[in-house]
């Protein structure tokens, strides 16, 4: 006779973990879901990456998200995961200087380029940006923030001295959510200007 007990669903992360290992790649089912563990070998190569001044080696899928290998590999949580194409800002670093979506470029295609993350903007956490934002109470909720500073580093590093236009440009790709971008704005005319032009 049958079980009268109801029968469990198929687990939908064995569906997944069946399907990605067959394929022999690694892929992330949900991007809340921690960097998976059971990549295959012929999945994986050995890449260099210079992340914060040192070099790093890692055994990752070639076309891994290098916001992945920065939180889940390197431990670096200060980017954040936003939209996953690219759109939002909250997973903007530097390569070489220049403000990248991390979200949407493979660890393999940073080449030689030296990747800083906003742990390393600043030695010390006094960069001048971070220095405003805290000084004009910029964040709510906090969590594009990261993005946002490093946007503006980049603006800052091309443009020391932006007007709103400039200011309205450069940013216009970072999004925030609970609609601080007043403050955002402020926050960069403090850095860049000092007292005087802050407001």
């Amino acid at each position: 006779l049958p079980s009268s007990r109801p029968q469990a669903p198929l687990s939908r992360s064995w569906v997944w973990w069946r399907f990605y290992f067959y394929r022999g790649v690694e892929r992330r089912p949900h991007p809340d879901l921690p960097m998976l563990q059971w990549q295959t070998a012929w999945g994986q190569v050995m890449i260099e990456i210079t992340v914060n001044g040192t070099l790093r080696k890692i055994e990752s899928a070639s076309d891994t998200p290098l916001l992945w290998v920065l939180r889940d590999e390197l431990g670096l949580r200060g980017t954040r995961f936003g939209c996953g194409v690219g759109l939002c800002g909250c997973c903007t670093v530097h390569a070489d200087g220049r403000a990248i979506r991390s979200c949407s470029i493979a660890v393999s295609d940073i080449g030689q380029r030296r990747v800083t993350t906003i742990e390393h903007l600043s030695a010390n956490g006094l960069h001048p940006l971070q220095q405003a934002w805290i000084k004009l109470e910029v964040p709510q909720c906090g969590y594009c923030q990261s993005g946002q500073i490093m946007q503006a580093a980049d603006l800052l590093a091309r443009t020391p001295k932006p007007t709103d236009a400039d200011i309205d440009a450069a940013m216009s790709g970072n999004l925030c959510r609970c609609g601080t971008y007043l403050r955002i704005r402020a926050a960069i005319k403090l850095a860049a200007f000092g007292e005087n032009r802050s407001e």
